[in-house]
Parts: C-alpha cells; structure tokens; sequence
C-alpha cells in the first residue's frame, strides 16, 4: 500500500499571495510607531516646521499603506458606492507622499533661512507638479469605465484600459521621477562633511529606502508593460512589489526615527555613564559626610547625576582646606615621570590630595582662611577624579613616586625635605654628618675639610 504524501508548493510569490491581505499592516504599524516616538517632540516643539513636516509625511506614508490594504480598499468602494474609487485616492495618498518627501529633503538639506531663487524655484516647481499629478489621476479616472472591483491586481487588470491606463501610468511615473530626485539629493547630503553621526546614519537608511522603491516602481512598470505586449507577468506586481514596498517602508521609517531616537539614548547612556563614574568619588564622599543622599522615588536619570554631583560638591569643598597643596603639586610630577599625561596626572594628583585630606582631616587643623585655596579645578573635574579612584594600582605607583625623590636609589627619611630655595653649589657636597652653618655658604672651589674633633673650617 502507497502513502501519497501531498507536496506544498511553495514560492516567494505564493508566500506574499498567502499573506497579502495582513501584509501591508507591517509597514503600517512600523510608520505609526515612528510617529508615535516624534510626536511628543513635536508637540513639545510645535513651533519648528521642520518637525511638523516630518510628523506629516509619516503621516502621509502610514495613511498610504493603510488604505492600499485589500480590506480597507473594499471598504472605501463600499462606503463611498463608487467601484474601484480606492485607486485614485490610494495613488493620490502617494503623490502626496512624493511631494513632501521632495520639500522636506529640500528643506532639510538647504534650511528654512534658505530663500534663494533656486530653493524657491525648486520647491513651487515640486507643489505644482505634484498638485497637477492628483487633479489628473481624479479626471482620468472620471473619465474611465472599470466595472470589475480588483482589490489586488488593479494595476495589471485594467493595463489595457483606455484613461484608467493612463492613470496608472502617470501615477507609476511621477513615484519614479520622485524616488530618483529624492535618493540622489539624500546621497549627495551623505557625502556632506561635518554631518552629526546619527544624522548621517539616518540619511543612510533613507537612501536605502528610497532605493529600494526604485525595485518597487521597476517590478510595477514591468508588469504593467508585459501587459502591453500580451504577456502575463502579474506576479511582479503582487508577488514582488508588497514585500518591497514594504521593505522599503521600514527603511524610511528607521531613517525618520534614528536621529531622534539614537541622540536620545545617547544622551540617556552618557548621563548613566557619568552617574556611574562618579560612584567611587561619591562613596569617598560619603564616608566623610556619614551618609548618602536621601533616595527620591521616581527620580530622572538626570536628576540623579545632578543630585550626585550637587553632593560630592558639597562635601568636597570644606574638605578642601584639607589637602596639602604643596603635596598635591609632586603628585602631579611624579605623576608626570611614570608617563602620565597631563590630564590623568592631574586628575590623579588630586584623587591622592584628597585620600590624604579624608585620613588626615580629625589631626589636621582647617586652615583659616588666611591662605585660601582655588578650589576650581578639584570641585569642576569631580569625573576625572572619580576614574582616578579606579585605578588604585596606578594612585599607589604615583603615591610610591611621591615619596621617592627622582635619582635617589633609596627614599627619603621621614620627616626631612630640603628647605625651600636652598641647593648645594656643583661640585660641592656634604660629608655625612656635617651640615652647613645657617647663613654661610662655601666659597666657590674651596671644600671644607672637616675631621673628627676639628672644629676649624
């Protein structure tokens, strides 16, 4: 006995078949989060034409996707009672679409200042244009016969049909000249210098995008001309067309978005990322104040960093009268000598002044205002100071630097430095033991004998 198996045939036109009716609500809904993620900038920013007129094309371009849905476009045939009523309007939706995605690119790239003949030619040129391209797929379709509702296939049924031909035509063209026009301004503005980082990977995807529509209008065109000449490539039209329409579609709505919303959480990371390294420091910080902040429920990332910052401050310019300024600056040379640069070595300079402060600030009298201190520099580079605190390996290597005079094989003693502004003469040293009388210096080229029990020089 033989089991017939049935074989699923299976192809990228029959899978779009499949799924045509759902299909075109994905682009749909990835537009209208694109939206969703503006609109609060620009209603909070109403005032910047440039955001509405981005709120608007996505609005445009989710109103095109929506309404070239089979269900939707059996709906409008029915409410408005006018066969195949959806194509005028679906293709008008998209000259709409066209048409803004020239001005605002023009806009975008030359700036709303810009009022010079070129800019103002070039736009009236675009209104005009694309105004008289809907006022002629409305009279051609008045003026056609198409009885037959085609939810799908429109385009490629009614090929050969007098006026509505020449609507679909139009319609196919005027997107082509527009998707061409508007990825070569886009692609020369991503050559631009200068261009913001998440500027130009949004450009990027918008030229993608715009590229993409070019197969789109390629696959369209085709099919429509098969028909012309008698041959049956429809699956062109509803087998390859939707998904790269759809594809397309995405592109342009992450290029809308990505500048928004890739600045956005940039500016999110950079505000943790600060919170963050300013931990070690404020740990010190708070082993001196004997607390932290109070917690505040629901607080802002950057309400957070400014609470943070406000509490080291705080804390660190009392603690400033603590530090040995004069240890601090051969911390910073010594610093220097292991090859730090003069940023980290002065970042790291402070750190250990203020190690020192916090340990020594019970036995150490405050100074009394008599030698005040510029305390600028330590309380503005609080973040350099807090990465410092993260290399404690290195603060050890400058602190054992600090100690240990350059060109000395040992350190020094305790307790004894050289009196400031007192150098021996070249050629001339100090036998052990003996030190020279206050106020008297040895004559240049003379040594002084010295002998136990001699008390003659």
């Amino acid at each position: 006995m033989t089991v017939l198996t049935p074989q699923l045939a299976f192809s990228p036109a029959g899978f779009v078949n499949e799924f045509y009716p759902s299909f075109w609500w994905i682009p749909a809904g990835v537009l209208t989060a694109a939206l969703a993620i503006k609109l609060p900038s620009i209603i909070r920013l109403w005032g910047d034409p440039m955001l509405r007129a981005v709120g608007g094309l996505l609005l445009l371009a989710c109103a095109v996707f929506v309404f070239v849905a089979p269900s939707t476009i059996a709906w409008v045939n029915r409410a408005t009672g006018i066969t195949n009523v959806s194509a005028p309007w679906v293709y008008s939706l998209l000259m709409a679409y066209c048409g803004s995605c020239l001005l605002l690119i023009i806009a975008w790239r030359n700036g709303l200042s810009d009022r010079s003949d070129a800019t103002v030619r070039a736009m009236r040129w675009v209104v005009a244009t694309y105004s008289g391209v809907i006022v002629s797929l409305w009279v051609l379709f008045a003026l056609a016969d198409g009885p037959v509702e085609r939810l799908r296939d429109l385009d490629t049924y009614y090929a050969n049909t007098p006026y509505l031909r020449e609507m679909i035509l139009l319609y196919l063209l005027a997107h082509t000249v527009a998707t061409l026009i508007t990825s070569g301004l886009i692609w020369n503005w991503v050559r631009t210098d200068g261009l913001d980082a998440w500027l130009r990977w949004g450009l990027k995807f918008l030229g993608i995008g715009y590229a993409v529509q070019v197969v789109f209008d390629a696959a369209k065109l085709t099919a429509v001309t098969a028909r012309w000449c008698g041959a049956d490539l429809d699956w062109l039209s509803t087998g390859v067309a939707p998904p790269v329409a759809c594809l397309s579609a995405i592109l342009i709505a992450v290029g809308f978005i990505l500048p928004h919303a890739g600045q956005y959480l940039h500016d999110r990371w950079r505000v943790r990322l600060a919170h963050r390294e300013l931990r070690p420091l404020y740990l010190l910080m708070r082993s001196v104040n004997g607390g932290g902040m109070p917690v505040v429920l629901r607080a802002t990332p950057e309400l957070r960093l400014i609470r943070r910052e406000t509490f080291i401050r705080d804390v660190l310019l009392p603690l400033a009268r603590h530090i040995d300024q004069e240890r601090r600056g051969r911390s910073y040379q010594a610093a220097l000598a292991l090859g730090l640069d003069a940023g980290r070595a002065k970042a790291a300079a402070a750190a250990l002044g203020i190690q020192d402060a916090v340990a020594s600030r019970h036995r150490t009298p405050a100074d009394d205002g008599g030698h005040a201190h510029d305390t600028t520099d330590l309380l503005r580079d609080i973040g350099a100071v807090s990465r410092a605190l993260r290399r404690p390996d290195e603060l050890l290597a400058v602190r054992a630097r600090t100690r240990t005079p350059a060109g000395t094989g040992g350190g020094a003693e305790p307790g004894i430095t050289a009196e400031p502004g007192i150098t021996a003469e070249p050629g001339i040293t100090a036998e052990p033991g003996i030190t020279a009388e206050p106020g008297i210096a040895a004559e240049p080229g003379v040594a002084a004998r010295n002998s136990p029990g001699d008390g003659r020089r």
